[in-house]
C-alpha cells in the first residue's frame, strides 16, 4: 500500500528568528537555509523581505536548493487599499522565491481590534492576495493566524477564512494555534471539521509550544487530516517556541501509526545527521544545547542506575524506543553515585579501556568512584578525568611529570596608560624524569594564568600539548558558608577540534581548578600516546 506524502515546512529563519536572544546575520540564514534543504526539509521560510535589510538581501536571490522550495512570509494586503497599490505586498511579490506564506487573520476578534477592519474586507484581503502572487506564478500558502482560537469564538467566520484561500488558489491553509494553548483533543476534532470544507491534502498545522504540546498538537492535526506541518529546529520560537521538527521528524519516521501511512522527505540517511544539526544551530547561536532534548539532547539515551545499565547491556530495547544511531545520537552509561559494574564496564568499553572481567580493582574502581561523588567529583559530566581515575586504578597512566610546586597572586596596578587593572601572575615548577623546570605566566585570572604556565614547558612532552587550550570554565558551589566546597569543570579542545572535560573539586578554587587542568594535560598526553 502506498504511503501519503506529508511535507516539512521550517520557519527556524522567520517565527524561529523571534526567540529572544536570537539575531540571524545574513550568513547564519544562508548557511541553515543549505543544512534545512540538505535535510530533507519541503519549504524554507527564510523571512519577510521588506521588513529589515537582512530579509531584504536573502530575498535579493534564490538559493541553489536541491530540495526545498524558498518561500518569502508576509501580509496579505492592508485594508483599504487594492493589491496594485500596497507597498508591503509589492516587496513580497518581487521577493525572488519559490513560494509566497502570506499570514492573514482569521478570527473575527483578531480582524476587529488587530485590522480594526471588517469581516468582509479580510475576506477580500486574503482573496486579492492570494491571486496577486498566483498571477506571477508563484506557489502560494496562507497562514490563517489565531485560526483556533478564532473557531471557538466564531466557527462560521474561521471556516469561511480558510475557504476564502482555499477557493482563491492558496496550495496550502495553514491553520494556526497563534497563542499557542489549544489542547490536543481540540485540534483534532477542529482540523476534523476544517477538512470537510478545505481538503486535508492542502491543510497544515503551525503550532505553537505554550502549554508544552505544539509536538502533540501537530500529530494531533495529521491524525485529523492536515499533511502539513509547520516547526522550527529545536522548537524555536517567539515566547516558548514553536514545534520542534528535531522532534517530529523521527517519531513521523519511527513511530509506527505515522511511519505505515506517510512518506517525508528525509530520508532514513539524513534523519541520521539530525543531532549533527540540531548541535550545529545551537553553536551558531552560541546556545547550550538542551541536553534533555527528545532524539537529540545528550542526555536522550543515557543510563545511569546500574540494574538499567545491565539491562541495556543485555538489550538496548529494555530501555530505549529508538536506536539513537537513527538520529545521530549515542547511547551512553553513566559512571555515578549510582553505579555498578555494568556501568563501569560499558563505560570502559567506551574509553577503549582493556579490562578483565574478574580483576578485583574493578570493584575498586566502583568503590572509588561512589567515593568520589559523595565528596563532590562529578564523573558523569567529567568524562576524561573517569577515564583518568580508571587508567590510574587498572594501572594504566604513566606519571609523565609532577609539579612540586605551584603559587599564584593577584595583583592590582596601574598600566602603562595610567589605567587600574588587575593581573594574576603564576609560577608553577614541575618535575620532567627528573629535570626541574620552572614557568612563569600572567593571566586575566588566577585559573587562566595556572593553565598557561603549566602548559609552558613540560620538556620533552611539550609537543603533545601545543595544540591544548581551555575552552570553557564552569564553578558550582557544592554547599554554603565560608567553608563551601567547589567543584570545576574544565572543557579543552586539541588541534583536531576534539573536546574532552575533567573535573576538580576542594575547597579552594584554585586547588580545584588545578586539579582539572592537571588531568586535562595528563589526558591530552594519554590520548596522544606519549612516551613515558
Amino acid at each position: 500500500m502506498s504511503r501519503e506524502r506529508l511535507y516539512l515546512f521550517d520557519t527556524t529563519l522567520r517565527d524561529g528568528a523571534q526567540t529572544n536572544g536570537v539575531d540571524f546575520t545574513l550568513q547564519d540564514k544562508q548557511v541553515i537555509a543549505g543544512m534545512l534543504d540538505a535535510l530533507g526539509i519541503d519549504y524554507v521560510e527564510g523571512g519577510y523581505p521588506g521588513a529589515n535589510p537582512t530579509d531584504t538581501e536573502f530575498f535579493s536571490r534564490k538559493p541553489a536548493f536541491d530540495h526545498a522550495r524558498f518561500t518569502a512570509f508576509g501580509m496579505t494586503r492592508r485594508p483599504g487599499r487594492s493589491a496594485s497599490n500596497d507597498p508591503g505586498l509589492a516587496g513580497i511579490l518581487e521577493a525572488k522565491a519559490d513560494a509566497i506564506c502570506f499570514g492573514a487573520k482569521s478570527s473575527a476578534y483578531q480582524v476587529r481590534v488587530a485590522l480594526e477592519t471588517t469581516n468582509e474586507e479580510n475576506l477580500a484581503s486574503i482573496r486579492d492576495s492570494v491571486a496577486a502572487a498566483k498571477a506571477i506564478g508563484r506557489e502560494v500558502m496562507v497562514d490563517c493566524e489565531h485560526f483556533f482560537d478564532g473557531y471557538k469564538e466564531n466557527r462560521d467566520y474561521a471556516l469561511a477564512c480558510a475557504t476564502a484561500a482555499y477557493q482563491a488558489g492558496a496550495r496550502w491553509v495553514v491553520l494556526c494555534d497563534t497563542n499557542g494553548g489549544t489542547m490536543p483533543h481540540e485540534i483534532e476534532t477542529i482540523v476534523a471539521d476544517v477538512v470537510t470544507q478545505v481538503p486535508g491534502a492542502h491543510v497544515g498545522i503551525h503550532a505553537h509550544n505554550d502549554t508544552e504540546q505544539a509536538v502533540a498538537n501537530s500529530l494531533a492535526a495529521v491524525r485529523a487530516g492536515a499533511r502539513q506541518i509547520q516547526g522550527t529546529l529545536n522548537g524555536l520560537g517567539e515566547r516558548c517556541g514553536n514545534a520542534n521538527l528535531c522532534s517530529l521528524i523521527p517519531t513521523l519516521k519511527l513511530k509506527q501509526e505515522f511511519a505505515e501511512k506517510f512518506e517525508i522527505g528525509v530520508t532514513t540517511e539524513k534523519m541520521a545527521t539530525l543531532m549533527k544539526v540540531s548541535r550545529t544551530l545551537d553553536d551558531m547561536l552560541n546556545r547550550a544545547p538542551n541536553r534533555h532534548a527528545a532524539y537529540v539532547g545528550e542526555s536522550a539515551f543515557v543510563t545511569k542506575t546500574g540494574i538499567h545499565a545491565s539491562a541495556v547491556m543485555k538489550d538496548p530495547q529494555t530501555y530505549e524506543h529508538v536506536l539513537p544511531e537513527t538520529v545521530g545520537n549515542h547511547r551512553k552509561v553513566l559512571v555515578s553515585d549510582q553505579a555498578g559494574r555494568s556501568n563501569v564496564m560499558a563505560e570502559l568499553d567506551r574509553a577503549g579501556i582493556v579490562y578483565d572481567k574478574t580483576d578485583p580493582r574493578l570493584t575498586r574502581l566502583v568503590e572509588e568512584l561512589k567515593e568520589r561523588e559523595a565528596a563532590g567529583f562529578a564523573y558523569e559530566s567529567a568524562n576524561a578525568s573517569f577515564d583518568l581515575l580508571a587508567r590510574r586504578t587498572l594501572g594504566k597512566v604513566p606519571e609523565y611529570f609532577k609539579v612540586e610546586q605551584f603559587d599564584v597572586n593577584v595583583e592590582q596596578r596601574y598600566n602603562a596608560n595610567g589605567q587600574r587593572v588587575t593581573v594574576a601572575l603564576a609560577v608553577v615548577k614541575v618535575d620532567v624524569d627528573g629535570e626541574h623546570l620552572i614557568s612563569a605566566a600572567e593571566g586575566n585570572g588566577p585559573v587562566n594564568a595556572l593553565d598557561v604556565a603549566l602548559r609552558k614547558d613540560l620538556g620533552k612532552y611539550q609537543k603533545y600539548i601545543d595544540g591544548l587550550k581551555l575552552i570553557d570554565y564552569r564553578v558550582r558551589i557544592l554547599n554554603g558558608g565560608t567553608e563551601a566546597v567547589t567543584r570545576v569543570l574544565i572543557e579543552s579542545e586539541d588541534e583536531t577540534g576534539e573536546s574532552w572535560t575533567t573535573v576538580g573539586v576542594s575547597p579552594n578554587i584554585i586547588d580545584a581548578s588545578f586539579q582539572a587542568l592537571m588531568d586535562s594535560v595528563f589526558y591530552k598526553l594519554v590520548k596522544s600516546g606519549a612516551p613515558a
